[in-house]
């Protein structure tokens, strides 16, 4: 087995983990704050407990799995195969993970109710971790959204309107929470229609999705932050080629030190932030003497980052100049 193969089986290794602890939080998030208090929130797991609320039966992974087979089948079209296999991975996952945490809390509960003071729902057969509503929407907005966003960062998705985002937002330059916030604000707003709706829990609603929005964009854009390395070195042909089997370009420049009017060569590169540590390690342990200057970049895109995403200027229609005879 070549390295290569080695290195891109760990890294395929790592988004599977992340996309799992994403997924954990999402459930716990969502179980634990939001179902005990019928707060509803966007996305199927927001269409599925609308639904749960009103039969008080039909559990939410049941929506949430039967409507996702059907979005996957329509995005197997549109997104690359990778990013299916790995939505299914997670639509598979979190529905095993929300019965999982719905059936541990339950199970909590009869064995410990004095872990549960705020009381216990009936309607939804759930313990009541927090008795503000208010503080549990916004416990499970920041849980739900940290994970929505390790899981995008691992090129996966939680499904529903995730990935209808991430449909759009493969050709229009607009940011995935807005796209999330869009396509949810409709489902939660129907919360309205059940029997026990009222304004005060749709404000609720509103506020999971707004948190959860910039909570989304926040992990995100966080680690989508690229940097840029200028490396001087004498040993830069070996630092190059080490940077080069880490799938990372080089760029090498010409270079005149002023005070020793000596020409030297400078590297450099960009790279994603989280990418730091490894190229780091990499310029120490060929020269631990090398002068290296890191930066944050603000924007990086082509290969390997970033698309530019520019809607193209229409074409304008030439006006006559009336005033001048044609020739």
């Amino acid at each position: 087995m070549s390295p290569h193969f080695k290195f891109n089986l760990w890294l395929e290794a790592k988004d599977y983990l992340l996309i799992t602890l994403g997924l954990l939080s999402y459930a716990v998030g969502f179980t634990l704050f939001l179902l005990p208090h019928e707060i509803t929130t966007g996305g199927t797991t927001g269409l599925g407990s609308i639904i749960f609320y009103a039969t008080g039966w039909w559990k939410v992974q049941y929506t949430f799995f039967l409507a996702n087979t059907l979005l996957l089948i329509m995005a197997l079209r549109t997104l690359s195969l990778r990013f299916c296999v790995k939505t299914i991975f997670a639509v598979l996952m979190l529905t095993l993970l929300l019965s999982g945490v719905e059936w541990g809390m339950q199970y909590l509960y009869a064995t410990n109710p004095a872990l549960f003071p705020a009381g216990f729902n009936a309607h939804v057969k759930l313990p009541i971790v927090i008795g503000n509503a208010f503080m549990s929407c916004i416990f499970a907005a920041c849980m739900m959204g940290m994970g929505m966003g390790l899981v995008f960062l691992s090129n996966g998705s939680t499904g529903g309107t995730d990935v209808i985002a991430a449909m759009v937002n493969k050709h229009r330059n607009v940011s995935l929470g807005t796209m999330v916030l869009i396509s949810d604000i409709v489902i939660v707003s129907t919360s309205l229609l059940l029997p026990n709706g009222n304004l005060q829990n749709l404000l609720y609603g509103y506020t999971t999705l707004i948190v959860i929005t910039g909570m989304l964009d926040f992990v995100v854009n966080k680690g989508r932050q690229s940097v840029q390395f200028l490396i001087f070195s004498e040993r830069y042909d070996d630092i190059a080629s080490a940077i080069n089997e880490f799938h990372r370009g080089v760029t090498v420049l010409d270079g005149t030190g002023w005070y020793t009017k000596q020409e030297r060569k400078v590297l450099v590169v960009l790279a994603k932030k989280s990418e730091s540590n490894i190229i780091f390690r990499i310029i120490q342990s060929i020269d631990p003497n090398a002068f290296v200057s890191q930066t944050l970049a603000s924007g990086v895109f082509g290969y390997g980052f970033d698309k530019i995403k520019v809607k193209p200027k229409p074409a304008q229609p030439r006006q006559r100049d009336w005033g001048k005879p044609r020739n």
